[in-house]
């Protein structure tokens, strides 16, 4: 062998026969690592944000702006219920997507749901490098990130069937810590 490196397989995933519901905070990922996370599960992703923007045929920023944030979340409730009652798949949820008492319901009740965490600051760092993101506009992110955290952890504690921290580490890291996860969890719901 001249200087190969062999590497191991990766572990065979079982397709899962329920959507996995990614949660928490704006920025922390959801999108990004949700897209890898389908493609190593052998399912189709879906951005909520983008099925709320091709649903109400705007921007979440002009739903915002014309609308107001309670149209917005009525729009993102009636989109998640239609995601979540659709086959399985991978779904990056808004980050309030889980303020909305049915759409924790339904997430419970038909989805596998990891809540991905890091800390405020590297949030924070990476929320500024876009002006997209319409709760943030014209307040500090740290800030605004410490209010929302306060509100939204113990909903996504309350709702999540796995925790991961997901740091600033890369996003293929991300997804093995996830995969990992959620094995251990399918494989203790097998034996209960």
């Amino acid at each position: 062998m001249s200087g190969q490196v062999v590497r191991p397989p990766a572990p065979v995933i079982p397709r899962p026969d329920r959507t996995i519901a990614l949660v928490g905070l704006m920025g922390v990922g959801k999108s990004t690592v949700g897209r890898r996370l389908a493609q190593r599960v052998d399912l189709p992703f879906v951005d909520g944000d983008e099925a709320i923007e091709a649903a109400a045929r705007m921007t979440v920023s002009d739903i915002f702006g014309q609308l107001g944030e309670a149209e917005f979340r009525a729009g993102e409730a009636r989109v998640m219920r239609r995601l979540l009652e659709g086959p399985p798949i991978v779904l990056a949820s808004g980050g309030g997507a889980v303020l909305d008492p049915g759409t924790r319901s339904l997430m419970k009740e038909r989805a596998t749901t990891v809540w991905l965490r890091a800390e405020l600051p590297v949030i924070a760092a990476r929320v500024q490098r876009r002006d997209t993101r319409p709760l943030l506009r014209g307040r500090d992110p740290l800030q605004a990130l410490s209010a929302m955290a306060e509100v939204r952890y113990p909903i996504y504690a309350e709702v999540a069937d796995v925790a991961v921290d997901v740091g600033s580490g890369a996003h293929a890291q991300a997804v093995e810590v996830i995969l990992t996860a959620l094995i251990a969890h399918w494989s203790s719901e097998a034996k209960a």
